[in-house]
């Protein structure tokens, strides 16, 4: 008796211990969602957190069940071959420090294992639509403040000149010291001394630095007029970041959050409602911040992304009127790509074009000159440490860095085979979503709150997550965004959302079969 109420009263204790690790878990899931838009380290940490909660969570009593995928084979094979491809790499150091980023992976099970009902599913959704505003909100006040002193017209007297520097230039720092006006600039450069002052700029998408010798200013009454500027303004156009502090991951995460937005509000039933409006309103927000980016693969993978969804959840009237609203938009953004890149969309002057072009000749070269390199790959990073006697990168006289195309960096750092189970997980994916989509279709939606968040999200999810995909597989084509953590973070956001959505539905099903069985019987 008194056993058996010692065991009763230890599976009471696991219990509620198993209850607080779930509510801590659920919390992990809404920071991550909050903070991916936002930051890596913060939204790593809630990973990490997550991961170690979960991971705990065996260990008390009801145990957690794990629930199968049909992705799990492809996923695991995967990471698999990508860590046989870093133990058997040229650099096997550098290739096994960076299977902690292919660890990421993790987060599809994260999320789709834990959530446990499809309101708190949904409510994840929209906290990562939400709390994308927030750098939306922070590019438009950098614009509005602007940066640094932009140079409108410059005389050829000029110290600045003399270095190099030409009118449209943006200067942003001058010894590492933030410039805010001409002041900032004459506080260095009026101090005599041998060594010149190093003032870094914008122009365009490159930052070049310029070497100005100091104590030689122009005579004047005013800061502009000692440094031969005959006109100036605040910078405003620079390529916004968000928070990552670069362009391209920021546009790339604003792509799959936009793809979701668009989602949500094809499949949102009343579009003239404060649920419309607010989307509508994220809509605008994020579409102003992924033109600001001046990333012209991402622009395309949205309105790719967008095309897909609007296939798949509107009317052909309603696709009517988007095409024709949309042209003036695509007209638009290629000025303003001209005007802020001085390049057309297609290139072939464009040096961003020319690298590509360059390194993907080089890249599938060296993947097809050894058998080994086939099978196994070069490893992780291990170009860093090898392009010298590999000659990439033009010999070094292009920016070293990565192959700009998830194909071909996957095939040449872990081999052809899981390139081949890279394209067969996102088949499946994609399937999956198709089938998903095809069954939500026929759910009805309530009226009242049911109506403000019910079902439709659901469906709006997924419209999301396969219109975020496709887009984030054609921007993959010259880009290498499988790399960047930032994104496939919110990659895998995505999934797991979708695998947890599928588990909560096979139960639904399930439950739906079992209760008329009961009642045949």
């Amino acid at each position: 008796m008194n056993i058996s109420r010692s065991a009763a009263g230890d599976n009471k204790e696991n219990s509620e211990a198993a209850q607080w690790i779930d509510r801590a878990i659920i919390v992990c899931l809404f920071m991550f969602a909050a903070a991916a838009p936002h930051s890596i380290a913060a939204t790593q940490t809630a990973w990490l957190i997550g991961m170690l909660l979960w991971v705990s969570r065996f260990a008390f009593y009801p145990v957690s069940v794990l629930h199968k995928s049909p992705l799990d084979y492809a996923l695991l094979g995967f990471f698999i071959l990508t860590g046989l491809s870093a133990f058997l790499s040229y650099e096997p150091m550098v290739s096994i420090g960076k299977l902690r980023a292919a660890s990421l992976f993790t987060i599809v099970y994260l999320f789709a294992q834990n959530i446990p009902s499809r309101r708190v599913l949904r409510l994840l959704a929209l906290t990562l639509v939400a709390s994308c505003t927030i750098n939306v909100l922070y590019t438009a006040g950098q614009r509005l403040v602007g940066r640094g002193v932009k140079i409108q017209s410059l005389t050829v007297e000029s110290p600045l000149y003399a270095s190099g520097v030409r009118a449209g230039d943006t200067l942003l720092e001058i010894n590492g010291t933030r410039v805010n006006d001409p002041e900032d600039l004459i506080n260095v450069l009026d101090i005599p001394d041998k060594k010149p002052a190093t003032v870094k700029a914008y122009r365009h998408e490159l930052l070049p630095t310029f070497k100005v010798q100091r104590g030689k200013l122009l005579a004047g009454s005013d800061a502009p007029q000692r440094l031969g500027v005959e006109g100036w303004s605040k910078g405003r156009d620079w390529r916004a970041p968000g928070f990552y502090g670069h362009y391209v991951s920021y546009a790339e995460v604003l792509q799959l959050i936009l793809a979701l937005t668009v989602g949500l509000f094809v499949a949102l039933p009343s579009k003239r409602s404060w649920v419309g409006s607010l989307l509508s309103i994220a809509f605008v927000g994020f579409c102003f911040s992924l033109m600001l980016t001046v990333t012209r693969a991402s622009w395309a993978a949205f309105l790719i992304s967008s095309t897909v969804i609007l296939l798949l959840g509107s009317s052909r009237r309603a696709i009517l009127i988007v095409g024709l609203l949309a042209i003036p938009l695509v007209l638009a953004g290629l000025f303003f790509l001209q005007q802020k890149r001085n390049v057309s969309f297609f290139d072939q002057t464009d040096q961003s074009t020319t690298w590509r072009q360059t390194v993907w000749r080089e890249g599938f070269d060296l993947l097809v000159s050894r058998p080994r390199h086939l099978i196994f790959g070069i490893g992780m990073d291990s170009i860093k440490g090898h392009w010298r006697e590999w000659g990439m990168f033009d010999n070094g006289r292009l920016p070293r860095g990565h192959m700009h195309s998830n194909l071909l960096q996957l095939a040449l750092e872990r081999g052809v085979l899981a390139l081949v189970l890279w394209l067969v997980l996102l088949g499946l994916y994609a399937v999956m979503l198709l089938r998903l989509a095809r069954d939500l279709r026929e759910s009805n939606d309530g009226g009242g709150n049911e109506q403000r968040f019910g079902p439709w999200i659901d469906r709006g999810i997924v419209f999301g997550a396969l219109g975020g995909m496709i887009g984030f597989f054609a921007s993959g084509l010259v880009h290498y965004n499988w790399g960047d953590s930032e994104v496939v973070m919110v990659f895998y956001f995505n999934m797991g959302l979708i695998l947890a959505l599928k588990r909560l539905s096979d139960a639904r099903e399930t439950r739906k079969t079992t209760s008329l069985l009961r009642i045949e019987i």
